[in-house]
Formats: C-alpha cells, structure tokens, sequence
C-alpha cells in the first residue's frame, strides 16, 4: 500500500509506504495523506470480520482491518501491536466499544433501533484513545526499529491533548508539544493535560482558539527545513495513522447492530475537525453497508453549512462560538480535504487550488454549482445537522430523565441531530465523544446532579500545573521546542 497528498498533481508518481508518513504527519505541499486506492471489503471478508469481532475480540478485528493499510510492519508485528494496545484492562470492558440501546423508534414506516458506541472507556475517557493509545505503540516501535526520535507537536480542543500525553508519556524516544486555545477548555479537560509531570511532555496555551493552535501545528510543518532537523511528527487526525485506526469502530459497531451483513446501519457522529466521520467516510468506501454518515455540529456549524449550502466558510477566531462542546470549537475542519479530495474526483491540483489558494484569499470556496457536490449526499450518504446550548440541555435531561443514561453534551449533539436523520428500520448508531465528568458544569446545569468521577481522576482539577502560555506566534514555538531539544 502506497500513499499520496491530496495536493499532489494528478501527474505526479510521488508516493510513500505506511512508515514514512507515520512520522511524517502533514505532507511536504500542506496536503494530508490517503492510500492509493481504499482496500475493498466483499462479502466473504465481511463475514469473515464479523466472526472475528464476535469471537476473537477487538484487537483481531484491528488487526484484519489495518493489515490491509499496513505492509511495511511484519504481520505477527503488527497483531501484537493490536492486541497490546486493545485490551479490556485499558478500555474496561472486552467488547471494547460496546453499543447501549437507547430505544426502538416507531413510525408509520417501520421501526428504527437507535443505539450509542461507548468510545471513552479509555485512559482519558474519551474517544481519542481509540486510535491514540494504538498510535503510541506503533510509534514506539517504529523509532526504536529505526533508532530515531520525534517531536511531536499538535493541537488539541479538549480530547486530542490529553489523548496523546497519555499514550506517549513514558515513550521511548517521544516528546510531545501539545498547543491548546487558553482558557477554553473544560476545567476537567485542562488538569487532566496541565497536571501531567513527565519529562518528555509539553503543554502550550496559546492566546486565541483552537484554529489558531491548528495554524501555528501547519506553519511550522510547512517550515520543511526545521521539521525536518527537529524531526516534528504530528498526532492530530491530519495523521492518517490516526484516521485509519479509527476506521476499525466503525465495523465493530455495524458487527453488533445487525445480525448479518445484508443490513444497513447509518451513523451520526459530533464533528468539528471531521477526523472521526472521516473514518466512517473510509469505512463505507471499504464497502461497510453505510446508508448515512450524519455530520452533527454545535453552534460551530461550518460543516453543516456546507453539507446544506455547498459553501465551505471558515470563521475568524472573533466569530468561533464558545460553547458548551467545546471539542468541536472548530470552525476550520482541517481532514474536511480529505473528504473534498474523493468529492472531485481525486484532482489534487484542484484540492490545492481550493485549500491553499481559495481559502486563503477569500477564507471560502463555493462548490454548489458543481455538479459533484449533489453527491455529497448520493453517492457518498452525508447529511448533517446542528445543535446549540438549549438543544444539548433538552437532550441530556430527555435521555436521562427516560433512560436512566448521562451522556456527554457532544454526544447530546448527536443524539439530538440522528433522531432529524432517522431511516425506517435502519439503526441509527451514535457515536460517544467522552465520559460526562470531563463537562460537568454543563450536566450540573442540566441534571442537577454531578457526572460520576473515575477514582483515579479524585481531586485532579486541584493538582499542581505545568503549562507555559503563549501568544499564536509560530516563531515563538520554534524556539521553545528547540530550548526543550538541547
């Protein structure tokens, strides 16, 4: 398996095997990783996926999946990896991402399961550690195999952050530089991150929001000469390790909402950066039996306004929505280029025309005239929708008050946009962002009462801090990740 830039030239022979741009991250023209092609998935093998799933466990599911995106890690390496990463005494339970069923929903024309993916049974409680905690270990190994070392620097709204400090704490050969938009952040979120001691761990919070923590994680990838002597990896989902790990979710929870492979099964998922609905979008190109993939925004709602309109319009930091989801404070939704770059058809000297030019000009690019754009929603199955403050708070004390199950106010926003998305006699699957102690205050508004809190995590927002605060400079940065390399 070979990989390309989105912004590659459509002549351009140039590709990379799996353990290129796992270090990597961005590639060199500003563009974002894909494979060549996306592995198809036919009937015998989906059968065969599933049996795997049910009887062997996750991390053999993973195991099948990203085996078909990785041949540069012998195979008996690769599984290990797999099954070191996907255990039930670090995700809490042996399904690993259990589904809970929320109801049936009646209608005239049949009746529609509706179920939630548990994804925050990890280390941090949140879906992040899907892919991060798999993303250290094949970090880990691919350094030590190379006897080399990589500085990690990302950028994080809340989950990414302490996702990644807490796969690469303790890394051989791993330092992590992880920017966040002070002040921003959850109080839970930010102790979580600012009270970790580890050496070899960063925290940066930076004047401005979450955009501007992803421009300063390009400009200085985009500085090739200093990525490259600083050896600057990245861990955001701009690093399709990150995207393809993932992926596997995706089958195991189409495995446990059907009961063979000729069911459909749409998706909703909470989207600001469109890294996790991305993977659902690599999913159904694999032939996973997708009938909707459904983009549920807050008030942060550029990818809904795209998914409606054809207008993709980033906002400036004064007009980024503070809200009370704050992982999706997002109003440039960097892996959308990966999703724009199927769209048309795999120009990447289009994709380079509109991301690095259009956008930078004019902050917009208007595909509804195009005739691909009506394929968004036909031939690729997005739809989408938006949720706000008074819609999360609805939404938390509805599930409580008739389930008996506290979620998250992300997860809220997904619920609240599936039941507008809803097919007859399609289960709805929908995706859990984090556990709901990390937005307390806003359950509290809601419910009255406080998130139940891990013992491990007692106390944390009192712990002592290590965080340094700095203007959006990519200057700035540089220096301080030289003065932490001496």
């Amino acid at each position: 398996m070979k990989y390309l830039s989105t912004r590659a030239p459509t002549n351009s022979t140039e590709r990379k095997r799996f353990g290129e741009i796992l270090l990597e991250g961005l590639a060199p023209d500003g563009g974002l990783y894909l494979p060549e092609h996306y592995p198809q998935v036919d009937a015998a093998t989906l059968f065969k996926w599933r049996d795997v799933y049910m009887n062997q466990g996750y991390a053999d599911l993973a195991f099948e999946v990203l085996s078909l995106y990785i041949d540069d890690i012998p195979a008996n390496d690769l599984r290990a990896l797999c099954r070191k990463t996907y255990t039930e005494a670090v995700f809490g339970t042996p399904e690993i991402v259990p589904l809970r069923k929320l109801e049936d929903v009646q209608t005239d024309a049949g009746v529609t399961p509706l179920f939630i993916e548990a994804l925050s049974n990890g280390p941090t409680l949140a879906f992040k550690d899907m892919a991060m905690q798999l993303l250290g270990n094949l970090f880990e190994y691919e350094l030590v195999r190379r006897g080399d070392e990589l500085n990690i620097f990302g950028a994080t709204s809340g989950d990414t952050g302490s996702a990644a400090e807490y796969a690469m704490r303790g890394k051989k050969g791993v330092r992590v530089f992880m920017t966040s938009p002070y002040g921003r952040m959850s109080p839970f979120q930010q102790a979580q991150m600012f009270s970790l001691m580890d050496e070899n761990i960063h925290n940066i919070a930076i004047d401005g929001v979450f955009d501007d923590c992803q421009d300063l994680v390009k400009a200085v990838s985009n500085d090739l000469d200093f990525k490259r002597h600083y050896k600057i990896g990245t861990v955001n989902s701009i690093n399709w390790a990150r995207l393809m790990a993932q992926v596997v979710y995706y089958f195991a929870g189409y495995f446990q909402a059907t009961q063979s492979n000729t069911e459909k099964v749409s998706f909703t998922v909470p989207s600001g950066n469109f890294g996790n609905v991305c993977a659902g979008h690599v999913a159904r190109m694999m032939g996973l039996p997708i009938d909707k993939l459904v983009v549920a925004t807050n008030e942060n709602d550029v990818l809904d306004e795209f998914f409606r309109t054809g207008v993709y319009r980033v906002r400036g930091s004064a007009d980024t929505h503070e809200t009370s989801s704050p992982s999706m404070d997002i109003s440039k939704a960097s892996n959308f280029e990966r999703f724009v770059f199927d769209l048309l058809g795999r120009d990447g000297t289009r994709v380079n025309a509109l991301f690095n030019l259009a956008l930078a000009q004019t902050g917009q690019f208007d595909l509804s005239a195009d005739p691909v754009f009506s394929q968004a929603a036909t031939r690729y199955g997005f739809e989408s929708g938006k949720s706000t403050h008074s819609d999360r708070l609805a939404t938390i004390q509805d599930t409580f008050k008739r389930f008996g199950m506290m979620i998250d106010t992300h997860t809220a926003d997904a619920v609240k946009v599936a039941r507008e998305h809803l097919s007859p006699g399609v289960p709805m699957v929908m995706l859990e962002t984090a556990l709901p102690i990390k937005f307390a205050a806003t359950i509290v508004e809601a419910l009255g009462l406080e998130p139940h809190r891990p013992p491990k995590f007692e106390g944390i927002e009192a712990l002592p801090k290590r965080v340094t605060r700095m203007a959006a400079d990519p200057q700035l940065i540089k220096d301080f990740i030289v003065q932490h390399c001496a």
